[in-house]
């Protein structure tokens, strides 16, 4: 193998540690990126509101989202607090980002956050096990109720008493309703990049595919 495929490689997975954003190829992509040159006023106004929040270029999912730039900018500022200030704490919030990618099948999402999450202290068994569509076998107590409330709410679109109250008991009400708020996020950013079919970075392995 030659070495550019595993410098490539190596300096996306580097990227997405640091918070860049590589660029996405434009193959297949039925909402490719706009050039800055061709933004309407409304796009670079959601562009530079974008830059300025986040310290980078639209990227991502906020790629497709910037053909409707109200929409973008509304869920960006959304991700401002999910993304990073959630009530439960980035931990458990990169485990509830990484469920709601594997129902998705959101393989971009995934090769964002899997590094993330293991840096924010998710063990890679769970990461792995998650990936396979598997319940992880050791989780804390913490992690088993994020994996349960997120996993209900997602299959079954709604989140049993018993789950809830044992939610509610450890994360309170704030944490309960960011807990659905991050499964709500993630879902809006895992359809957009569906829809866009959105590429993931050369390198990056794909979920395994699960049955539906």
């Amino acid at each position: 193998m030659s070495r550019t495929p595993v410098l490539a490689a190596a300096a996306a997975a580097s990227a997405f540690l640091c918070g860049a954003a590589p660029a996405a190829p434009e193959a297949a992509q039925r909402l490719p990126p706009i050039p800055p040159a061709e933004y309407s006023a409304e796009q670079e106004q959601a562009a530079t509101a974008f830059a300025a929040a986040r310290h980078q270029p639209v990227f991502g999912p906020f790629e497709p989202l910037l053909y409707s730039p109200q929409l973008m900018t509304a869920a960006r500022a959304m991700g401002d607090y999910l993304r990073f200030r959630p009530s439960i704490g980035t931990t458990l919030s990169e485990l509830a980002i990484l469920l709601t990618a594997r129902h998705w099948s959101q393989d971009y999402e995934w090769s964002v956050h899997y590094p993330l999450a293991l840096k924010a202290g998710i063990p890679a068994a769970v990461a792995d096990a998650i990936g396979a569509g598997r319940r992880p076998e050791a989780m804390s107590e913490d992690q088993a109720i994020v994996y349960d409330f997120t996993g209900e709410l997602q299959r079954e679109q709604r989140v049993s008493d018993a789950t809830y109250a044992r939610a509610e008991q450890r994360f309170g009400r704030q944490g309960v309703v960011d807990l659905a708020g991050l499964c709500g996020y993630y879902t809006l950013l895992a359809m957009e990049l569906n829809l866009a079919q959105y590429p993931v970075p050369p390198g990056s392995a794909l979920l395994p595919h699960l049955p539906r």
